[in-house]
Order: structure tokens, then C-alpha cells, then sequence
């Protein structure tokens, strides 16, 4: 049988929970949101009507958002079960508030465009991407192919940031490519390349990878001073690069520290 993605995720974050303790938190809390938005994503057809026709675009200025509104009480109530304060408490706050304004939170976020990056500082909108980025995938999954985009570090789809590279076998080598932090929509790109900016200067592109996680690396750019985590899968096929990049939060410490700024934000804002 084979699992969904979300069920994918879902044990690979229970699964890397119990290996890395230090990580162990922020993983079951993962979970938690993963279980939440497998719901929400087997919803939509019932809550949106089924699409008619493919989409080619992420549409954000018109969209099925209030017809998804009546689910978002309950998802904020589960969600206030499983999460770290004060996330929690911004959730309890915003069910309490009237519909018009959990409506407007979420167009807010939806109309934003891709510049928006959720922050830990900024509850209601990590709130409102958790609860989204299901909708966002649904779209994007059942989208036209898209043509890649002149700026190579944006979604094709959403015009999101990348959360993560993925290195996938081929040949005697891996493909790289690119999977954007809201739809989830994954692109090619060239193998000695930031995504930032475009360079593509070896000598400019700096790579550090820990002895704890051999099939993750984090990939630098000296020119523009931002980082990427890559998630190599000819070195680990079990992993789940949207999960891996979460987990592997010393490589992120390891950045902060060499002055690198991280390109796309995570599910949890990280």
C-alpha cells in the first residue's frame, strides 16, 4: 500500500523525533499539524466543490477562503492542544474572535505574495500559513505544468521561497531541485547555482555538512549571504526533505553563526 505524503511526513517526524532527542519537541508538534492538515487537504473537494479546471497560477486575489473559514475554529482548537506557549494562546485568542476577523487574517496572508516570510514573532500569521498551506498544495497538485520562472529561486506556481533542495539520483549523479515553503511545488535547478542570487562561482558557494546528518547540507552563498538546507535522498531514500530540513536544527545554528541568513522560512517559522 502506499502512503500519502502526509502520511509520509508524519511518520518520518514521529520516526525522527525518537532519534534526535534535541529536535524531539519541534518534531512532535510537526506531527501534530501534519495529522491536522491531512484532514484539512482530504476536506477541500467537499469544502471548495471540485476544481473544474486546473489552476496555473496560485490565485491571490480570488480564492475559496470563506468557504474554508468554518474549519479553521476547530483547526485552531486542535492545534492549541499540541502547541508550545505562547502559539497556543494566540490560538485560543483568535477562535475567540469573531468570523470577520479570522476571515481577514487569512486573506491578509493569502493576499501577501511571496515576500511574506511567517515569523515565530508573528503568531496569527503562522496560525494562518499552518492552516493554508494544505489549500495551497491542493491548488499546486492539481495545477498545468508550469513553466520555470526567470527568477530561478522562485515557486513556478506561488512565486514562493524555497524551503529546501533535494538531491534526487540520476545516473551516476543527482538532480537537484527546489521545494517551495508554501505549495509544496517542486522545481529543477542546476547543480552549482544559488538560488538566491544566482551565482555560480564554486569558489563563492560555501557547503557544510555535520557528521550527525550525512544526507543534509547546508549550501551558502558568499555573494548574497544566504542558505539553503539540501537534503541528498542517493544517501538516504527514507528521508522527507520538508521533514529532514526541520529536524536538522544544529545546521541552522551553524548558519546564524557564520552570519547567513536562511532563504525560506519553515512550516514553524524557522
Amino acid at each position: 500500500m502506499i502512503r500519502s505524503k502526509w502520511d509520509q511526513r508524519i511518520q518520518r517526524a514521529d520516526n525522527l523525533a525518537a532519534e534526535h532527542p534535541f529536535a524531539a519537541e519541534v518534531l512532535r508538534f510537526y506531527s501534530h499539524v501534519a495529522r491536522l492538515q491531512k484532514d484539512l487537504y482530504a476536506g477541500i473537494p467537499a469544502a471548495c466543490g471540485a476544481q473544474s479546471a486546473k489552476a496555473t497560477g496560485l490565485p491571490r486575489d480570488e480564492s475559496n477562503l470563506h468557504l474554508l473559514l468554518p474549519k479553521f475554529p476547530d483547526f485552531l482548537g486542535h492545534l492549541a492542544a499540541a502547541a508550545p506557549e505562547p502559539m497556543a494562546q494566540s490560538a485560543r485568542d483568535l477562535k475567540k474572535r469573531e468570523p470577520a476577523h479570522r476571515l481577514g487574517v487569512l486573506n491578509a496572508f493569502w493576499r501577501s505574495g511571496p515576500e511574506f516570510q511567517p515569523e515565530p514573532g508573528h503568531a496569527e500569521e503562522l496560525l494562518a500559513c499552518m492552516f493554508l498551506q494544505p489549500y495551497a498544495e491542493y491548488l499546486a497538485d492539481r495545477s498545468e505544468p508550469m513553466p520555470p520562472r526567470e527568477t530561478f529561486g522562485a515557486c513556478p506556481f506561488c512565486s514562493g521561497r524555497p524551503l529546501a533542495g533535494v538531491l534526487r539520483p540520476e545516473g551516476d549523479g543527482g538532480k537537484r531541485s527546489l521545494i517551495c515553503s508554501f505549495c509544496a511545488t517542486e522545481w529543477n535547478i542546476g547543480r552549482i547555482v544559488c538560488p538566491a542570487c544566482g551565482e555560480q562561482t564554486v569558489e563563492k558557494l560555501a557547503v557544510y555538512t555535520a557528521d550527525r546528518f550525512p544526507h543534509v547540507r547546508v549550501e551558502a552563498c558568499e555573494t548574497c549571504r544566504y542558505y539553503i538546507k539540501t537534503v541528498d535522498l542517493t544517501k538516504d531514500g527514507h528521508a522527507v526533505p520538508v521533514v529532514d530540513e526541520l529536524a536538522t536544527i544544529p545546521l541552522n545554528l551553524w548558519a546564524q553563526q557564520h552570519e547567513y541568513v536562511k532563504l525560506g522560512a519553515n512550516l514553524l517559522g524557522i
